[in-house]
């Protein structure tokens, strides 16, 4: 059996206590420790990218036990380049967030992030709807701590507001568990696959109303109109390496509604014909627009930023609401381009905030490192808009083709260009108030100084430089995010491995 599968998982779990009880009043072990971790998991991340390349799909069985009865991690092309995704964004942030020093600002911020690393990984590997679950509650019980990092009235406010929303997603995530265990005696996603397809089609009620409940839940925390209103204050809230990591949060919704929807309840489904089809593509489209108009409307920095990540994911599921090998193979490397670009952006507005009053889009005094500041900015902004040369053209060029002989395609096609426009506006509104009419404003005595430090600037610019290599390499890239989605929408092999691989027997089994 392969051991590396659950290393990604094990490792910061083991290191978060470990920081708690042998570190915890000495910083340079805690960062020496944290770092040392991240990459090794980027390394071991890296391997199991390498292995599943080739159409490999490795199950580990935890206690050997033989599923669909025991707990199985499941590494496929998907799984691997999300977690491999993961673990960059991760480095980049950490380094940010020791040279900004925002981990000293408060308690137990290295042990938090492991903890987060741990919640988002497993959600990627786990091939159980139960242990998806767990990891959701280990990742959000990570992301409130972190979240309230430094305390604050407002930041409170917005990270209570977080848990209550995601409380109900859990909530629902239970009901809908629930009602598929009652439909099919099972929560293993390769064997419900099995399972819901022998549903006969006159007692389909039960399964489709989990169905529906799940893609709710799913949809909550892809933050889809109408089920986005928790994220734009807790983004724009949270300390700035928080809210750069949380990028990946709402791909970890989008890489569900993929799995199961493409594994257990397919578009082809009798059991569930066209239930996801027939509403996703809407709500990704006003995903899009409000998320866009947002970023026009916004009046504060990081609430432009929060507003963007609405815009990407909606961008995200107008490709997944295709539900078509091209669509999905459009959608991954997207999700891949906006995760890099949504942290490097949270990013560069915790290097506005720290030389200027506030983050209010009005004419302020120039902030300290301005020149360095505002090319990053500039950078980053042309990715999340989606304008030439960077990857998020590319990105959006694929989805507008994935969409093209689809029977909503003028829909698709008007929604994305006018979105795309709107967008360029606000950012260049922004860009604008910040770094260029601050020449015109003079400087005063209260008027911060504090120049961000190297670190910071050399883990920003690591994340641009991922997106300049994944326009440099879309082809590549791209291609393997098509076998990617050919793998996901061939789900013979998936089920296979995870049902015929030798383990231990259960009870039931030897009983049987």
């Amino acid at each position: 059996m392969n051991h590396w599968i659950i290393a990604p998982i094990i490792l910061p779990g083991i290191l978060a206590p470990f920081i708690v009880l042998a570190a915890r009043f000495h910083m340079p072990i805690q960062r020496v420790l944290s770092i040392g971790g991240v990459l090794a998991i980027m390394a071991i991340s890296a391997g199991l990218a390498w292995q599943a390349s080739d159409g490999t799909i490795t199950l580990y069985q935890l206690g050997d036990w033989a599923s669909p009865f025991g707990i199985g991690l499941v590494a496929d092309r998907l799984s691997t380049v999300m977690v491999l995704l993961t673990s960059i964004l991760a480095f980049f942030v950490l380094l940010f967030a020791i040279g900004s020093g925002w981990d000293e600002k408060g308690r137990h911020f290295h042990a938090l992030y492991q903890f987060q690393l741990m919640g988002i990984i497993g959600a990627f590997l786990t091939g159980d709807l139960f242990n998806l679950f767990v990891f959701f509650e280990v990742l959000l019980i990570a992301s409130y701590g972190l979240m309230i990092h430094s305390g604050g009235n407002e930041r409170m406010r917005a990270g209570v507001q977080y848990v209550m929303f995601n409380l109900l997603g859990s909530t629902l995530f239970l009901f809908a568990l629930g009602a598929i265990y009652a439909e099919t005696g099972t929560l293993n996603m390769a064997d419900l696959a099995q399972r819901v397809a022998l549903i006969d089609p006159d007692a389909t009620v039960g399964i489709r109303v989990a169905a529906v409940l799940l893609l709710l839940v799913f949809a909550i925390k892809a933050a889809l109109v109408p089920l986005h209103f928790w994220l734009p204050s807790s983004y724009a809230e949270a300390p700035g390496p928080v809210a750069a990591l949380f990028a990946i949060m709402t791909k970890v919704g989008a890489y569900c509604i993929i799995r199961v929807y493409t594994l257990v309840f397919p578009l082809n489904l009798e059991a569930t014909a066209n239930l996801h089809g027939t509403w996703l593509l809407p709500a990704a489209l006003i995903s899009l627009s409000v998320g866009m108009v947002g970023v026009l409307g916004a009046k504060k920095l990081d609430r432009l930023v929060a507003y963007s990540v609405i815009g990407s994911m909606g961008m995200v599921m107008v490709a997944v609401s295709k539900f078509t090998p091209d669509s999905i193979a459009a959608a991954l490397y997207y999700m891949v381009h906006s995760t890099l670009a949504a942290g490097s952006l949270f990013l560069i507005v915790d290097l506005v905030s720290t030389s200027r009053k506030n983050l209010q889009l009005t004419p302020q005094p120039p902030i300290a490192g301005a020149t360095m500041t505002a090319g990053l900015f500039f950078a980053a902004a042309i990715a999340m808009t989606g304008m030439p040369p960077l990857s998020g053209f590319l990105g959006k060029l694929m989805v507008l083709e994935a969409a093209f002989s689809t029977p909503y395609a003028v829909w698709s096609w008007s929604v994305v260009l006018i979105s795309s426009f709107i967008a360029v506006v606000g950012f260049s509104r922004a860009g604008s108030m910040v770094f260029w009419k601050a020449r015109s404003v003079e400087v005063d005595d209260e008027t911060k100084t504090q120049s961000p430090a190297t670190l910071s600037y050399v883990a920003v610019g690591g994340l641009l430089t991922m997106l300049v290599l994944l326009t440099v390499f879309a082809g590549p890239i791209y291609a393997y995010m098509a076998d990617t989605s050919a793998q996901l929408f061939a789900p013979e092999a998936y089920i296979s491995t995870v049902l015929e691989t030798p383990g231990k027997l259960s009870p039931l089994q030897e009983g049987n």
